[in-house]
């Protein structure tokens, strides 16, 4: 039995499906499950089975440990693995050993990838990547044909495959925003150098999540969905993820440990922020900020409490938060809380504590944390 008064589900069935419906959206192109951050929060390796049950023709990983961790766990029988940060004391040869493949950025970034295909005698697999305007990772346009170069020396030389070509949008959730179209050309001419200098990338992606669902023309040889496959939309301004045939795939759940009245006027949690309205009945929910519950949510969240909708009330602390229940209440301690789910019966959704909070659904999914267990329904990929 789990120690902690609280757990995380999450539905593979969903996860799967997910994929499955991204896929459909993206044509015939192939399809990347992006399960960096431990899945998004719900668990890498489970995760990662369950989108290959989908569909999914590669995984992506960001950092290399996180790929080298998940290629040990699944073994041979699995698709492709892509990582794309790492520093200059990642395990860059351990992971050719394990043919994971790479994202580069700059030539320094190359030179260890090289560096360490002469230590293994492996030929390591790279996407070069273009900075199309985002301005974090990638090669600039003012750096792009070296870059190119020198892949295609090191190519001669046999130390790396240039598989393929990508890059990563700053604003693809408004789809009309100008950088949206500005990034596409830039691609459009990286690419098309890339060819006049001799490239043969086999495998050009450039879609995430709000590119795919929004429709935009992007979708090439793959596409890198992240937030869509766990259910949450990337656009949720626009649609929701029910709009987008998706369905979340993370509930929280825990339970009342207290039950009590209240007198009408009686300060709640610290700094009194909330004082009772009338005589009331309150309930703790023992699951707090160390938990992954935004204390900048307080007093502005709900939460599903045997199957009804109650606020959350005062201060949100570092491991219990309260709800008041209304007065002549009759929930006792032990009855079921549902902080946030698919949103199927009703419940708060991850979107909904977004909004209290003032931040987007891959913040409330990723920052539940590791000492809160992960429970998993449906048996797909396992």
């Amino acid at each position: 039995m789990n120690a902690l008064p609280g757990r995380a589900v999450v539905s593979l069935e969903a996860i799967a499906n997910n994929v499955s419906r991204l896929k459909a959206m993206a044509g015939g192109a192939g399809l990347m499950a992006v399960v960096k951050a431990n899945g998004y929060g719900h668990g890498m390796v489970p995760v990662a089975r369950a989108a290959m049950a989908g569909g999914a023709t590669y995984l992506g990983a960001a950092q290399v440990y996180e790929a080298l961790d998940l290629a040990v766990a699944l073994g041979p029988d699995r698709v492709p693995i892509m990582a794309w940060l790492y520093g200059e004391a990642a395990p860059i040869a351990a992971a050719l050993e394990e043919g994971i493949e790479l994202g580069v950025s700059s030539v320094e970034a190359l030179t260890r990838v090289v560096t360490a295909a002469h230590i293994t005698g492996r030929t390591a697999t790279v996407h070069l990547k273009l900075d199309s305007g985002l301005g974090r990772s990638g090669a600039p346009a003012s750096l792009w044909e070296n870059l190119v170069q020198c892949a295609l020396a090191a190519e001669a030389e046999g130390a790396i495959r240039a598989l393929g070509m990508w890059s990563h949008f700053a604003y693809a959730d408004a789809p009309n925003h100008p950088t949206v179209v500005a990034q596409e050309e830039a691609f459009t001419q990286g690419l098309a150098l890339a060819r006049r200098l001799g490239a043969r990338f086999e495998l050009n992606h450039l879609a995430n999540s709000a590119a795919l669902v929004t429709g935009r023309p992007v979708a090439y040889d793959m596409v890198r969905p992240g937030i869509a496959i766990y259910g949450l939309s990337p656009i949720p301004e626009q649609a929701s993820s029910a709009a987008l045939g998706l369905v979340p795939a993370m509930t929280l759940e825990s339970e009342l440990v207290l039950v009590k009245p209240l007198p009408k006027g009686h300060g709640v949690s610290y700094g009194h922020i909330y004082h009772t309205a009338c005589d009331t009945v309150t309930g703790l929910v023992p699951l707090g900020y160390a938990d992954g519950i935004f204390r900048s949510a307080s007093g502005r969240a709900q939460v599903q409490v045997a199957g009804r909708l109650v606020p959350q009330v005062g201060r949100v602390c570092m491991d219990q938060f309260v709800v008041d229940l209304g007065p002549g209440a009759r929930e006792s301690a032990g009855e079921p809380v549902v902080v946030f789910g698919p949103g199927l019966n009703g419940e708060p959704t991850a979107q909904d504590w977004a909004d209290a909070a003032g931040t987007i659904s891959y913040e409330i999914v990723t920052r539940i944390p590791q000492h809160v267990p992960r429970v998993y329904s449906g048996q797909a990929g396992l």
